[in-house]
């Protein structure tokens, strides 16, 4: 049987009609042949609700008393007794009266569900948990009865019963709601005309967002590209310049002029990792969009526009707001910019708008991130070469009395210029070449010491070895970045294998240090492999709750993620924070793996302890079953030796003896007694497995124990062996040269005595059952 379908009507506030609404898709499912019945309605002495009742099947209610007083609740076993198609439950958020199956109504409900019976309920807006602070904000008053926002979120249907605030006072004072002596305290109180506009303005956003969902399941379930403009949803391009933070308030005042606007801040970064946005930036802007109640995306591509652009189609976007370029005029002759071509590119369905800020125009700076994967001291020599180097050629070529030819001076200029790219880079090669080519011109070209050359054959000299300049300068460069990325990526990829090797050693004791569990170790490896002074993982259970540290190193871990250095989301609920510097953008990727693997660390790590709660659970249950299977038959035995004499005590076709009464009060002793052991021991083991005592473990001798196993059992129907003496250990037992086990036999009536010394308490017995 499948589960049942829920159908909930919210309503702002009382009164608005969710109870009337519901009885009367009651009567429709009745006449169109439906088995409807009212489970619970309370209708609160309202004549017009009262009547709709009239021609519904009701249920009849529980009474459950409860400090003297009786109160009717919902009968949920009636209910599932019934078993109708539909039932009709009213007030889903009501707390049941102690003493009920469930606390609350909705767990009734979901009891009801999960019989494969439909349920239509009705909640308000009030009651929901989440909006809990919120309402108390607005009316003053704390709801204490609250029904979690997942329960109505999973509801099939949801249909909103909406009024006037106007419409609601007047049915207020009409007296169709509470009753004329309560009506001037609630008008000018809880249902003044702000409060009422409040609490439908909630009603009515929180029923969109739902809408909302259903929409986006529709055009998933369709593959539906194309922006439907039914809400306004705006996108913010952010670059990770200064510029971000102009942007996101400016989208933010344009979603608060439509009512129910959202707001989506996306970063786009290249998939190599190579981007000069600064990641303290990115968290601070980040921040402020959440404060805003906007919600922060980052996104990889290399194609900033179109990704910009799936995106935003992806989120069913209707607006996009982009700053005004920070490239200069000359700039644009590489390409248009990202505003343009996104504006050029974003057909009839989405609105760009080009926002200007302070950063407009001013460019984007050096990318200095070429320069510092050679190092500060070799940029240094770099430029020394390049720029002091062609002086100290030039003085020494004119010094010295060797006429070398304009060909071997541009050699020399050109191995300066080669020398600087080796040491430098770009720049200073670049830098090299310019003044080497100016002083080759001054000094040593036709005519001299003027900017100026005679020969067209040293033009096309100067410039030649200019363009080799430049060549040699770029491929220098480009294979410095070509190294800094080949190790970038091996040092990735030892990390990432280093990740892979940790999924095969999951749970593997040997492969993890001693007092250290596999989280802490991975996390230290974080820690050590960023060079920070702390990790921490944090968790919280829900969007509203506080953060809790599952696991950390170093010392002093943040608490939040708003306070680390570096934090990395997983998911909704779960993020690692870093603390003791700022990350460039490229190491996001590894630190990303890094996050992933400590939530797949934290989920195993609970299902190992979880698995081990429940193998103790299982041995439990397996020795009280064992135990319940062996006790069931030596309860069995003395109870029916009591049974017996007390049926022959009792019995008046006999006359007893004295003698022969005092043996069956006698054996009714024996009984009773052995049944007080039974139980003694029952409940001793019903504490060893609560831990409520502690067992003391020592050795016993088997004179104590075989006889007292045998107790009750007839004469001469077990033969009972035990050697003398007995060995032991299975060891001592190998080399026991006495007499064989099997070569002493006693009947169990008469029990073995012997001595502690020479019956050890490792000593096993043999019975057989001679009857």
């Amino acid at each position: 049987m499948g589960r049942g379908k829920l159908r909930i009507y919210l309503g702002a506030a009382p009164g608005v009609g969710k109870t009337y609404a519901m009885l009367s898709e009651g009567h429709r499912r009745v006449e169109r042949g439906t088995d409807c019945v009212v489970a619970f309605v309370e209708h609160h002495d309202r004549p017009r609700t009262e009547v709709m009742l009239h021609g519904l099947e009701t249920v009849p209610r529980r009474e459950i008393a409860y400090r003297g007083t009786s109160f009717p609740e919902m009968d949920i076993d009636a209910v599932l007794a019934r078993h109708p198609a539909v039932a009709l439950v009213d007030e889903l958020a009501h707390t049941n009266v102690p003493g009920s199956r469930n606390p609350k109504r909705w767990q009734d409900v979901e009891e009801l569900l999960a019989a494969g019976i439909d349920v239509i309920a009705t909640v308000n807006i009030q009651h929901l948990e989440s909006l809990g602070d919120v309402v108390e904000s607005i009316t003053g008053v704390r709801q204490q009865e609250t029904v979690p926002d997942e329960i109505v979120r999973r509801a099939d249907q949801i249909e909103l019963v909406d009024m006037s605030p106007q419409a609601l006072r007047r049915r207020m004072a009409h007296g169709n709601i509470y009753k004329p002596d309560k009506v001037d305290a609630a008008l000018s109180n809880y249902f003044r005309p702000g409060n009422l506009t409040a609490l439908r303005e909630l009603a009515l956003l929180w029923t969109a967002d739902r809408v909302d969902e259903y929409l986006r399941q529709y055009r998933g379930e369709h593959n539906i590209r194309s922006t439907w403009q039914a809400r306004e949803r705006i996108v913010v391009g952010l670059t990770g310049g200064p510029e971000g933070r102009t942007l996101i308030r400016r989208a933010t005042r344009l979603a608060e002029k439509g009512a129910g606007g959202e707001v989506l801040a996306v970063y786009i970064s290249r998939s190599d990792g190579l981007t000069s946005a600064s990641p303290k930036e990115l968290a601070d802007q980040r921040t402020l969009v959440e404060d805003l109640g906007g919600t922060f995306h980052h996104v990889i591509g290399d194609d900033v526009p179109s990704a910009l652009l799936e995106f935003a189609r992806g989120v069913n976007a209707t607006q996009i707001v982009l700053g005004s370029s920070r490239r200069r005029s000359w700039q644009y002759i590489f390409g248009p910019g990202v505003g343009q071509t996104v504006a050029r590119d974003s057909g009839p369905d989405l609105d760009v708008h080009i926002v200007t800020h302070e950063e407009a125009a001013k460019g984007r700076g050096l990318p200095v991130a070429r320069g510092a994967r050679l190092g500060r001291a070799r940029i240094l020599w770099g430029w020394v070469v390049g720029v002091a180097g062609p002086i100290l050629l030039s003085l020494l070529l004119t010094h010295v009395d060797a006429d070398l030819g304009l060909a071997n001076d541009m050699l020399l200029f050109l191995a300066l210029t080669v020398a600087s790219a080796l040491l430098g880079g770009f720049l200073p090669a670049l830098a090299a070449a310019a003044f080497g080519s100016v002083l080759l011109n001054w000094f040593f070209t036709p005519p001299l010491h003027r900017l100026t050359v005679a020969d067209p054959k040293n033009i096309v000299a100067i410039a030649v070895f200019f363009g080799v300049g430049m060549s040699v300068a770029s491929v220098v460069d480009l294979a410095a970045r070509r190294t800094h990325q080949a190790a970038r990526l091996r040092a990735e990829a030892e990390v990432l294998s280093y990740l892979a090797g940790s999924v095969l050693r999951l749970g593997i004791p040997a492969a993890q240090p001693e007092g250290e569990t596999g989280l802490e170790a991975l996390l230290e490896r974080v820690r050590e492999t960023f060079s920070m002074e702390s990790v921490a993982l944090l968790e919280r259970s829900g969007d509203l709750e506080p953060w809790t540290c599952a696991a950390s190193v170093g010392a002093h871990p943040v608490e939040r993620p708003e306070d680390a250095d570096v934090d990395m989301p997983v998911g909704d609920h779960l993020a690692l924070a870093l603390s003791g510097r700022v990350l460039p953008a490229e190491d996001r990727r590894v630190l990303g793996a890094f996050a992933a693997q400590a939530a797949v660390f934290l989920d195993r790590q609970r299902l190992v302890d979880e698995a081990e709660e429940a193998r103790k659970l299982a041995e439990g249950n397996k020795i009280r079953t064992s135990l319940l299977a062996a006790v069931s038959h030596d309860l069995r035995t003395p109870l029916a030796g009591i049974k017996a004499s007390v049926t022959s005590l009792r019995s008046d076709d006999v006359e007893w003896s004295e003698e022969d009464k005092a043996v069956l009060l006698e054996g009714i002793e024996e009984g009773a007694d052995r049944l007080d052991h039974l139980v003694g021991n029952l409940l001793d083991m019903s504490r060893l497995q609560t831990g409520t005592v502690t067992p003391l473990i020592r050795p016993t001798d088997l004179d104590e124990v075989v006889p007292m196993a045998l107790g009750g059992v007839p004469d001469g129907s077990v033969e009972l062996d035990i050697p003398r003496p007995c060995p032991w250990s299975p060891s001592t037992a190998a080399s026991w040269s006495g007499p064989s086990p099997t070569s002493s036999r006693t009947p169990s009536s008469t029990a073995p005595r012997a001595s502690p010394s020479s019956s050890p308490p490792a000593c096993s017995a043999n019975a057989s059952n001679c009857g």
